[in-house]
């Protein structure tokens, strides 16, 4: 482990649960790269399919059923490897 990283271990031991659920929280809010990645990627010109509108559709429901968070950008990199930074959002902003 690096120094930092054991200097923000001690650092987050001194704090109360209070302020530990606060910088968890904040922490929670740093943009992941691919999602970074698709909220700047210029919206997309031409018109969704009626396939594409049922599989985002289908997306949002599966999310919702999994307490609203997505997979972790780390598990699909490891069952798919690196993300590639494209990403089409088609103007979701996300």
């Amino acid at each position: 482990m690096t120094d930092i990283r054991i200097d923000l271990h001690d650092e987050i031991d001194r704090l109360t649960d209070q302020q530990v659920t606060g910088v968890k929280e904040f922490l929670a809010t740093f943009p992941s790269p691919l999602g970074a990645t698709c909220r700047n990627a210029p919206e997309a010109e031409e018109p969704l399919t009626e396939v594409e509108v049922r599989l985002i559709e289908e997306a949002y429901e599966w999310r919702m059923r999994n307490g609203g968070r997505g997979i972790p950008d780390e598990e699909i990199e490891r069952e798919f490897g690196p993300l590639s930074q494209e990403c089409v959002c088609h103007g979701t902003g996300h």
